[in-house]
């Protein structure tokens, strides 16, 4: 269904709850998959925003960014994939008018290939706990790998823990 075509079939099924039908009614004859909870939360935004609780609201995934803003993406981030998200994120609302959060223009990057490979530079890899058992700081001596007993500098001489 189109978005004009949801609104659309929205506004009939709340025009229909206003009359006095039951919420499940209005929805098959408007043609509305919903809950009832959803239907009396739209009929309740619907009484405070008026026409704007109409609108659907929903943001995009990945794969449904739209091509327009797609083409975009992938031309600015060929010339230079050293560009920020952040950036990006300026550049689309300036040049498309277009508002896409971060964490989103992130995901189509990584799908497409797209990612900010100056980003990765410097970071830490991701492991937890790097060479260190549980968390602890007792250092490896040389020779151990972090899954071996290791050795325990003490006073005493080395034990093995």
């Amino acid at each position: 269904m189109e978005p004009e075509q949801r609104r659309a079939a929205k506004e009939q099924m709340l025009e229909l709850m206003e009359a006095g039908v039951s919420w499940r009614e209005a929805a098959a004859t408007a043609g509305v998959q919903t809950s009832r909870a959803t239907a009396y939360r739209w009929k309740q935004e619907a009484r405070i925003r008026g026409e704007a609780a109409l609108q659907d609201g929903r943001h995009g995934h990945p794969a449904k960014v739209l091509p327009a803003v797609l083409r975009w993406l992938g031309v600015r981030c060929q010339v230079t994939s050293l560009v920020a998200s952040s950036q990006l994120q300026k550049e689309l609302q300036e040049q498309l008018g277009v508002r896409i959060s971060i964490s989103h223009l992130n995901a189509v990057r990584a799908v497409h290939g797209w990612s900010n490979v100056a980003s990765q530079v410097g970071k830490k890899s991701g492991r937890r706990g790097s060479q260190r058992s549980g968390g602890s700081r007792r250092a490896l001596t040389p020779g151990s790998r972090s899954g071996d007993r290791f050795a325990l500098r003490s006073g005493n001489g080395d034990r093995l823990v």
